[in-house]
């Protein structure tokens, strides 16, 4: 095969102007999307100024009282600073294009070798490590600032430190560099689609998707195990799944997921749904499906959760079982109205729950743990203005300040992936549920935070409802609560502080290897994630840990089904979904799950 000459040239060109109208075409798009853009409520993008000026105050007074030790500060960040530069200038001077040794921690933004090997990328690597070093120790040096002042300061230190990463720049990441010059550009054309698609699919908010949106559809590939809708009213979908062992346990299970995400978490696919492997263990197993509130659930408080959802489900199991009770199961913040429920239930001589199990459970909020900064007055504050202007809390500002928590993993190396390289989002089951979040209603989400959250009202025995002070103590059936040990959204410490407090008799604590979601779907057959027991509840938390007998590579699950089959009665033929009653709506996975945020 021949070419003709300057044919090459005449192609290349050709593909740059078509770049190039791409590009032009694309920030039109651009700038349409971010006009659209709605202001959010101020105090929602930072805390409040006064937080900056106690820490210089704080600083300053250090400066006085001990200016020896800032000025070692000072010294030590300076002279690692310059003696990296030194050492890489005079590798330079000397024809030597090799970095100095890198005996720093590994960290995976720099798995490129370019970062090791490369004099350019491996002097902007370690001067901004030791930038990111200097800034936490000023931080963590600061002594005359409230503890809890300094761990918001600590926290907003580590977003700048993260967003300042030289990974999030076009110019000094070697990836994108070099994926734009193996493409000829089309790389960064590509990004840009990708971020204007994002940017019009959010009304102007930049909202990262972290999967492949297309790939995935309920009910045929992912939220799979058969089952019907037997009940819908305002608040849920009760689904009964379909039995797969010709006998089952006496006693139903009534599972309720949190509502601050979807219920399907717990059955993404066939090898790792619990709601499988619960009903083939022989369990008769019903879930709530939560709707996903608008703009008419502002008036939607805790106290409707637990009437329309909880009490409602725990009397229709009743109905149709023909039993006298169930076993209840929370997780997250369902978890925590669980607790409240059970309360409401022992104050008023309902014995219907017969036992509960709480999953990744906050009771007791006297720690805030990594969720501090947003739970001090400026920022519930601006919550609060943002929900009386609009009457829910939106998905999207909920997903903002969890993915912030880990912004490194959930920000801002899948913005790089998609807008730098220009690759398409994963096709990832767990990805895909964790942006197909639920907007939260107004009034709930105050009282969580207010009541719960910032005053610990049930840990103390004064959470008012119905007339009632709801109190921790009377959480008193046979419970099991089981945690994650790298959770950081529910700390298995504050966890396990909460469980101290309640009044059962019969209780037992597992803490699970992981975080908040592979803690616990951690199906057996996956071989990966262990576990500790430990019986005595009494010890502290890291006293407990020491002492506790850990289960590597082994699943939970079991452990729990065993504890369950002591409080589950004898076999009984197997239920089908529904009754003469409770005739089928619709099959699973239901109607309300379908619904997108806003």
């Amino acid at each position: 095969m021949t070419t003709t000459p300057g044919t090459d040239v005449t192609s290349d060109r050709a593909r740059l102007e078509a770049n190039i109208e791409k590009i032009e075409v694309l920030s039109q798009r651009l700038m349409e999307a971010i006009s659209r853009r709605k202001p959010i409520n101020h105090a929602l993008n930072g805390p409040d100024p006064l937080l900056y000026g106690k820490a210089a105050q704080a600083y300053w007074m250090e400066w006085m009282q001990n200016p020896a030790k800032v000025y070692e500060q000072q010294v030590s960040y300076w002279g690692k600073a310059l003696s990296h530069y030194f050492e890489a200038h005079s590798a330079l001077a000397g024809g030597q294009l090799t970095p100095p040794d890198d005996t720093g921690p590994r960290d995976k933004r720099f798995s490129n070798p370019l970062w090791d090997n490369h004099p350019y990328f491996n002097f902007i690597k370690q001067q901004y490590l030791i930038s990111a070093e200097a800034i936490h120790r000023s931080v963590d040096e600061i002594d005359d600032l409230d503890p809890k002042e300094k761990k918001r300061l600590r926290y907003f230190a580590r977003q700048i430190v993260d967003m300042m990463a030289p990974t999030n720049f076009f110019a000094t990441n070697p990836d994108a560099l070099q994926k734009a010059l193996e493409t000829e550009g089309e790389s960064l054309v590509k990004g840009m689609e990708n971020l204007v698609a994002d940017l019009e699919a959010n009304n102007g908010e930049l909202v990262v998707r972290l999967a492949d949106e297309n790939a995935f559809k309920l009910g045929e590939n992912i939220a799979t195990a058969e089952g019907e809708v037997v009940y819908r009213n305002r608040m849920m979908e009760l689904i009964q799944y379909k039995p797969t062992t010709e006998k089952v346990r006496e006693t139903p299970i009534v599972l309720f997921p949190p509502w601050i995400n979807k219920y399907y978490i717990l059955d993404l696919k066939p090898q790792n749904s619990l709601i499988k492997y619960i009903v083939d263990q022989g369990y008769t197993l019903y879930v709530v499906s939560w709707v996903n509130a608008d703009e008419s659930y502002s008036d939607v408080g805790l106290e409707d959760y637990i009437d329309d959802g909880y009490l409602t489900a725990i009397r229709l199991v009743r109905e149709m079982c023909g039993v006298e009770q169930i076993n209840a199961v929370g997780y997250c913040i369902a978890g925590t109205t669980l607790a409240l429920t059970l309360s409401l239930l022992k104050q008023r001589g309902d014995t219907s729950v017969k036992s509960a199990t709480f999953f990744t459970t906050l009771t007791d909020f006297s720690d805030q743990g990594e969720f501090t900064p947003f739970l001090q007055d400026d920022f519930v504050d601006g919550i609060e203005a943002e929900i009386n202007a609009s009457g829910i809390l939106k998905s999207f500002i909920m997903s903002r300040t969890f993915s912030f928590l880990r912004s490194t993993d959930l920000i801002y190396t899948p913005a790089i992936r998609s807008y730098m390289m220009g690759e398409t989002p994963p096709a990832f089951d767990l990805l895909y549920w964790n942006g197909d979040g639920a907007n939260l209603p107004g009034r709930m989400t105050i009282e969580y935070l207010r009541g719960l959250c910032q005053q610990n009202l049930f840990s103390r025995g004064e959470f008012e409802m119905k007339g009632l002070k709801l109190d921790i103590k009377d959480v008193d059936v046979p419970l099991m609560s089981i945690a994650a040990e790298g959770d950081h959204i529910a700390a298995w410490k504050d966890c396990y502080r909460g469980v101290q407090k309640m009044g059962s008799r019969s209780k037992t604590f597992v803490l699970s290897e992981s975080g908040h979601i592979a803690g616990i779907v951690n199906p057996p057959n996956k071989n990966k994630y262990g576990h500790y027991v430990n019986p005595d509840l009494k010890l502290s938390a890291d006293d407990w840990q020491a002492g506790a007998t850990f289960h590597d590579k082994q699943s939970w699950w079991p452990l729990w089904e065993a504890w369950l089959r002591k409080r589950s009665g004898k076999l009984v033929p197997a239920r089908t979904p529904g009754d003469s009653a409770h005739k089928p709506l619709c099959p699973a996975p239901g109607e309300y799950v379908r619904v997108k945020a806003a």
